[in-house]
């Protein structure tokens, strides 16, 4: 994607994490901050003991240039509109409205680059009758069904452990992106705006809810352990060393050969199991067999027995775990960069022609400034004085 030029003007999570997916593959992402109110994520989450910059930023920002200027002033504005002309997408998630009212809305971008793609992310959508409610990850996770099918059934909803909503919002964005990049020019379209709610991104990931409910009348619930609506074997269990697995048994064969390895003959044959609605309907049994087996052996035993059944019992992996496992590895799925001690999740897809690659990681405030706006034939002189009059914002040691 090294043609392909970004203009972010993302903060947080949802629009810098597309763009960070994007620029992993060659796209020369721009990220524009406010000289005196940089993105927060600069200060969320823990810092690297090697430099004291927040590790969330390293990642999020990798592989940008960071271009200090507020672009709401006449003059920031004037250098917005020089960037909007030679871009060929702009991405942001702000408040439904924020660009109008800075006189920069879609229609304007379009007068500047009719050709431009504009990735608008939003909670709730750029219309609607909640469009203009404020909203955070944890907010639209809600709308889109999330914590209601996570946790106990008798306990409260649950959040999973990451940004799920925001980070879903991501990867919908680029590939959202990349659809209207790939139709400019067919049939005449050029440049669109790609409309995207927050919430939007999950529901559609978690996908099965609603079909459930309209078309088979079931509405899937919280089950702990389990899953929401135990298709077939499977949850989370301890084994009698410890370790954490999750099990899962796809088909009907398969099923019936872990009932077998787990309750013996007797119980695989039961005729309640002949077929996986069947299985489905005795799940609670299925359930209670399954964890007295795994509970009372170690992991290596419990692994070889679903595996002589084609099932699996997979290891619950923690960070540590995950740094060093083989497959990962081999995979280079953890990377690092020269001159730092903070590793990041590499490049994902894997391509065999043109891979992605990691080449620096989150950049200092305004580390481009002046690399930027020379290229756009601004003097140094004429640098100096915007930075003088706060419009713009230069990194340290002259970068």
């Amino acid at each position: 994607m090294d043609d392909i030029r970004i203009i972010e003007l993302g903060h947080v999570i949802a629009a810098p994490l597309c763009a960070a997916l994007m620029a992993d593959f060659g796209a020369d992402v721009i990220k524009v901050e406010h000289p005196r109110g940089p993105d927060m994520m600069r200060e969320l989450g823990p810092k690297a003991e090697q430099d004291g910059v927040g590790v969330w930023w390293k990642s999020i920002a990798r592989n940008k240039r960071i271009l200090a200027m507020d672009w709401k002033a006449d003059k920031g504005r004037a250098i917005l509109r020089q960037l909007v002309e030679g871009a060929d997408v702009l991405v942001e998630n702000f408040r439904v409205g924020v660009l109008e009212r800075a006189g920069i809305g879609p229609d304007i971008l379009h007068e500047w680059n009719p050709d431009l793609v504009i990735l608008r992310i939003s909670g709730y959508g750029q219309d609607g009758p909640t469009a203009k409610k404020p909203v955070f990850g944890r907010a639209a996770e809600a709308m889109a069904g999330l914590p209601h099918i996570s946790g106990y059934p008798d306990g409260p909803p649950m959040h999973p452990g990451f940004p799920a909503a925001d980070s879903t919002t991501g990867l919908m964005g680029a590939m959202g992106v990349m659809m209207a990049l790939h139709t400019r020019g067919q049939n005449g379209t050029r440049g669109q705006v790609v409309d995207l709610a927050v919430f939007e991104a999950l529901m559609r990931l978690i996908d099965y809810h609603v079909p459930a409910l309209t078309g088979a009348k079931l509405s899937p619930r919280r089950n702990g352990l389990r899953q929401p609506m135990d298709f077939a074997p499977g949850g989370m269990f301890r084994t009698s060393d410890g370790v954490w697995v999750t099990v899962s048994a796809g088909g009907a064969e398969t099923a019936r050969r872990l009932l077998r390895a787990v309750g013996g003959d007797d119980f695989a044959d039961d005729p309640r199991f002949a077929t996986m609605a069947g299985i489905s309907a005795n799940m609670a049994e299925v359930f209670d067999r399954l964890n007295d087996f795994i509970t009372a052996r170690d992991f290596d035993a419990v692994q070889d027995a679903f595996e002589a059944a084609d099932a699996v019992a997979a290891p619950v992996l923690s960070v540590e775990d995950i740094l060093e496992h083989p497959q990962i590895a081999h995979r280079e799925d953890v990377v690092a960069v020269k001159g730092e001690e903070t590793r990041v999740i590499g490049p994902v897809p894997k391509l065999t022609e043109t891979p992605g690659e990691v080449r620096w990681l989150g950049r200092g405030r305004g580390a481009d400034t002046r690399a930027i706006l020379g290229e756009m034939g601004v003097t140094p002189d004429e640098i100096v004085a915007l930075a003088d009059e706060g419009i713009i914002g230069l990194g340290e040691k002259g970068q």
